[in-house]
């Protein structure tokens, strides 16, 4: 009779058993971007399964403006993108950010995966920032390629309006730049690296040069973010182990990004990668506040934005300070958070 009663109250388990176990729902976006190849990553390496999350990853989209309409209409939950959630936010958007798919915990500038490419004839020498005046300049309006540019020209004593600035989706700035439609172009990787290799004689002006702190985040919608902090812990364990697994296997993990960026070819891949894991470290401190900061505050300066909002109010770094702390491993190759900018859960970021 015990025995029976004992198999009879284990079958009714089982159901709980199974419930438990079922893995975590989760739509996530991305950007054609390098550096944003953690993501699928973590799913084709099965990285997603291990840490018991069914992810499903929409069209890679041209920009982080795109990625954030897709989050705004339900496509996705978590999506990556930099600056574009400043314009979203004082647009009214409730963001947060939870952690970094490219930047540094470590130091402020980052911006390896960022170049200026410019056509061979358009009068635009290397290294020459001053060149760039009176040049018709491709960027992606409210982009991290924005802000780049618009860091070059402060650095080289030129404003915005010693230039003609073009709206221009990073996939089609190669095809513009052969058309003779612009001089220049502002770009992430692969983009750079593809007109390169595409457009006849083009010159790589300027790479990285850590003129801005590179920006980008993993972003949800508050309203989502408050009622998912487990499966969010679970994404950011997921993506951190497969950054770690990138940063040692550049070369596999460039083959993932042809899958994923429409038309990228293998070599072009690989070279991106090699700036990619610069800058691939998805811990979050004073240095990623500071970065968001410091761009809402460019693109105020420069008259781009009409006002500003507090930092702390859209970062949330409970999560990933959380992973950070039991699961330090995931970590282990990266350089220590210097003590002085690093963050626990209660953090308030002040500009002194």
């Amino acid at each position: 009779m015990t025995r029976w009663f004992l198999l009879l109250c284990s079958v009714l388990a089982l159901p709980a058993i199974a419930d438990a176990q079922t893995p975590a729902k989760l739509k996530a976006g991305m950007v054609t971007g390098i550096d944003q190849i953690g993501l699928p990553v973590a799913l084709e390496r099965g990285f997603f399964e291990k840490w018991s999350l069914d992810v499903a990853i929409a069209r890679p989209y041209a920009t982080g403006v795109d990625a954030l309409n897709a989050l705004q209409a339900g496509e996705s939950e978590l999506v990556q993108v930099g600056v574009p959630m400043i314009g979203a936010v004082l647009r009214g958007m409730d963001l947060v950010a939870l952690g970094n798919y490219s930047g540094s915990a470590t130091r402020l500038g980052s911006d390896a995966t960022m170049a200026v490419i410019a056509r061979a004839d358009a009068g635009i020498g290397k290294g020459d920032l001053k060149s760039l005046k009176g040049k018709k300049i491709a960027a992606s309006f409210g982009t991290i390629n924005h802000l780049y540019i618009l860091a070059l020209l402060e650095k080289a004593g030129l404003t915005p309006e010693d230039v003609m600035l073009v709206n221009t989706p990073p996939p089609d700035m190669s095809v513009a730049l052969l058309a003779k439609g612009i001089d220049a172009f502002s770009g992430w990787d692969p983009w750079p690296i593809v007109a390169l290799k595409d457009v006849p004689g083009a010159v790589e002006v300027i790479r990285g040069g850590d003129v801005i702190a590179y920006l980008g985040f993993n972003v949800g919608l508050r309203s989502w973010v408050d009622q998912n902090g487990a499966t969010i812990e679970k994404f950011l364990a997921a993506v951190s182990e497969a950054d770690k697994w990138m940063r040692a296997n550049p070369k596999q993990a460039a083959q993932v990004a042809t899958r994923w960026i429409p038309g990228l070819k293998p070599e072009v891949a690989e070279a991106a990668m090699q700036f990619n894991i610069q800058q691939n470290d998805r811990r979050l401190s004073a240095n990623n506040y500071r970065a968001l900061w410091s761009a809402e505050d460019r693109l105020h300066r420069l008259g781009f934005l009409k006002s500003t909002f507090d930092v702390n109010r859209h970062i949330e770094p409970k999560h990933i300070v959380k992973v950070m702390q039991e699961h330090p491993e995931l970590f282990s190759d990266l350089p220590p958070i210097p003590a002085e900018v690093s963050i626990g859960p209660g953090f308030v970021f002040r500009n002194q």
